[in-house]
């Protein structure tokens, strides 16, 4: 049976997916990965726009557990940072990593899968979203705390999208609003991500798919 990988996240993993179709990738990062990944692998989206670490509390029995993935990747954060200022809805940062840890912990006691763990990112392009780091940075951390525990592959999309933007010239070449990445943004995080999963010594892609090429 072909292995599954996982994506979860919000709508930056989201990426515009038809709900309605379960094997529906969106046209964002996890899409772009998915082409660069093994013949014979099952690749499923779960992202839902607008989530926070909550929500996807809420739904990840059904959109996580129930499919017994072999490898799951994770991207959640930067909306409950969001929501802290846009909506004054709090989130402190070590009750979000205690809640974030028990979800790993439920997951690797139901089927053990590898573990890929994104850095919730930002690239500020208002005065007012550089004041965000002072929320997002503790999650940030919590993140790599996290990928230590669990053994996971560890992917720093903070630095890695604050470095394009330099690199660009502009922070809107790689996220037009400082959360959304452009096509640019998501072609670097799955480029990223794509390094990490298909390295040898990191064990990132399933073994039952790592020969399943055609």
């Amino acid at each position: 049976m072909p292995a599954t990988v996982l994506f979860q996240g919000d709508s930056i993993t989201d990426a515009g997916r038809d709900h309605t179709r379960p094997a529906d990738l969106g046209h964002g990062y996890a899409a772009l990965a998915a082409a660069g990944l093994p013949a014979g692998l099952t690749v499923l989206n779960r992202g839902v726009s607008g989530n926070r670490l909550a929500d996807l509390r809420d739904r990840w029995d059904a959109d996580t557990l129930a499919h017994r993935p072999d490898l799951v990747s994770v991207l959640i954060g930067v909306n409950d940072t969001w929501r802290h200022y846009d909506s004054g809805l709090p989130s402190p940062a070590d009750a979000w990593e205690d809640e974030y840890r028990r979800l790993l912990q439920r997951l690797h006691a139901h089927c053990a899968p590898r573990l890929v763990l994104i850095e919730p990112f930002l690239v500020p392009v208002t005065a007012e979203q550089r004041t965000w780091r002072q929320d997002l940075d503790p999650r940030i951390a919590a993140v790599h705390r996290l990928a230590a525990e669990h053994d996971a592959l560890l992917l720093p999309a903070d630095d890695l999208l604050n470095q394009a933007a330099r690199t660009t010239g502009h922070p809107t070449r790689i996220a037009i609003d400082g959360v959304h990445p452009t096509p640019l943004g998501h072609r670097l995080l799955a480029d990223a991500w794509l390094h990490l999963v298909r390295d040898p010594h990191r064990g990132g892609i399933p073994d039952s798919a790592r020969n399943t090429r055609t």
